[in-house]
């Protein structure tokens, strides 16, 4: 029977939106909500969403003395206790390893712009190039399973119904342009010139990775839906 609730997209900045992830929605005729995490409301009960996706953030989940990373923290628990299946995008997959009892550390070379990854399962994960934009990278949780990584960070995890990802699937060069301009000053101190030279892409890159993030996404609404809520065997966490 098809599940007519709706997904839950949490948004931690304004200049993050759903992209991507809100085209994909659109096209398989999936409802959705846009909630914003930054307002100060209380999180709302993951149980009435088919699942939850949560976004890229300025902060790092690290970041508890922030509410609104705190409230997201509880969320993504919730819905991981629940069975709710969570899609966790950059910050949102830090999230998913904490809750899930990995880490997320400084990584010791920030990933910007495009890159390809190595995947154990590119029907799942393609390898991309991915548009990444982050300075923290997460750990493998226990019990879960690996999926991609590049030299400097693992790039996907799965565990029971729940995808946590490093790069961007959601995001297109005009959104990750807002994160560079908003970024020159960091950028400067690590030495990069011209941020624009990051994310060129011609038209057919650009459209490729919109085809890859629709199969990723594709993949992990189809793992949700059969997937047991405990751990990547089906074992539930304690």
């Amino acid at each position: 029977m098809r599940d007519g609730r709706p997904a839950l997209v949490r948004q931690h900045e304004r200049m993050t939106p759903p992209g991507l992830l809100a085209d994909w929605l659109r096209e398989r005729g999936i409802p959705f909500e846009v909630v914003p995490s930054w307002d100060g409301a209380p999180a709302p009960d993951p149980r009435r969403y088919r699942f939850v996706a949560s976004l890229g953030s300025p902060y790092g989940p690290n970041d508890t003395h922030e509410p609104a990373v705190a409230e997201e923290l509880r969320l993504i628990e919730r819905a991981v206790e629940e069975g709710v299946p969570v899609l966790g995008l950059c910050f949102g997959g830090e999230a998913l390893s904490v809750v899930l009892g990995g880490r997320v550390e400084r990584a010791p070379v920030p990933e910007l712009g495009w890159r390809e990854i190595e995947t154990d399962d590119p029907g799942r994960i393609p390898p991309g190039p991915w548009l990444e934009w982050h300075f923290e990278r997460f750990t493998t949780p226990p019990g879960a399973v690996e999926l991609a990584r590049t030299p400097d960070a693992v790039q996907a995890f799965r565990y029971g119904p729940h995808l946590g990802v490093q790069f961007h699937p959601e995001s297109t060069v005009e959104i990750v342009s807002e994160w560079a301009r908003a970024d020159t000053e960091r950028l400067a101190r690590l030495g990069v010139e011209d941020w624009r030279a990051l994310l060129e892409a011609p038209p057919e890159q650009q459209e490729a990775a919109r085809a890859a993030a629709f199969r990723l996404f594709d993949a992990f609404l189809a793992e949700g839906e059969r997937e047991p809520a405990g751990g990547a065997g089906g074992k539930e966490r304690k």
